[in-house]
């Protein structure tokens, strides 16, 4: 897809970004009482920002999952990883295929959060550990999901071909959006709130954004 039309999408999207930045206020404030869920998860986040900002960045982890991120998504788009390469001053993965989502989806999907989800989900299946653990997932939940942002921003500050390959406003409006979603769906999972109904909030968030712009123009 050329940039120029990438661009002209990107643009028509901002109402979306709008709606869905709508979307996620709504969802923050639907699970604000799940004192339960938000306190360890923000202890979590606090205490790795506290080694985020006074001690060595862990780069060699960040760029580990930087680039397997990108293998994942090559493999749920049916293509093959050949190499994968990385260190604390870079990485590369070398794959037979590639679209914008592959290219984008380290900057939004936050893959050491995801494996803590998959850990706990699959120990408490096999061992219970809701009743003992659930308090601990929550903070390295919230540990790794402050990971993932915290050196996203901080690999953004350098040039990164991921970001030109796709043009800077595409990426960017791609990156909130990914973002926002995974918030958006992600808290009433945790918070016990409908899937389904933050879903129709979303739709229908996003029509009334296009009402408005229509009735503007």
């Amino acid at each position: 897809m050329p940039k120029w039309v990438k661009f002209l999408l990107a643009v028509l999207l901002l109402p979306v970004c709008v709606a869905t930045a709508e979307t996620l206020w709504q969802v923050f404030r639907l699970g604000a009482g799940s004192d339960r869920v938000w306190i360890p998860m923000l202890a979590g986040a606090a205490a790795w920002t506290g080694v985020f900002l006074l001690l060595p960045k862990p780069m060699l982890l960040y760029v580990f999952g930087h680039e397997l991120t990108h293998a994942v998504w090559t493999w749920v788009f049916g293509g093959r990883v050949k190499r994968l390469r990385a260190s604390s001053e870079g990485g590369h993965v070398l794959t037979t295929k590639s679209n914008f989502v592959i290219a984008l989806a380290p900057y939004f999907f936050p893959l050491y959060a995801v494996l803590v989800v998959v850990v706990f989900v699959i120990g408490d299946l096999i061992w219970a550990w809701r009743a003992a653990y659930l308090p601990w997932f929550h903070f390295l939940l919230g540990a790794a999901y402050a990971f993932h942002v915290t050196l996203t921003f901080e690999i953004l500050k350098t040039r990164q071909t991921d970001i030109t390959s796709q043009g800077y406003l595409f990426s960017s409006v791609v990156i909130f959006l990914g973002n926002a979603l995974v918030l958006i769906f992600g808290i009433p999972l945790l918070t016990g709130h409908d899937l389904f109904h933050t879903g129709i909030r979303w739709l229908t968030n996003t029509h009334d954004v296009f009402q408005r712009l229509a009735r503007l123009i």
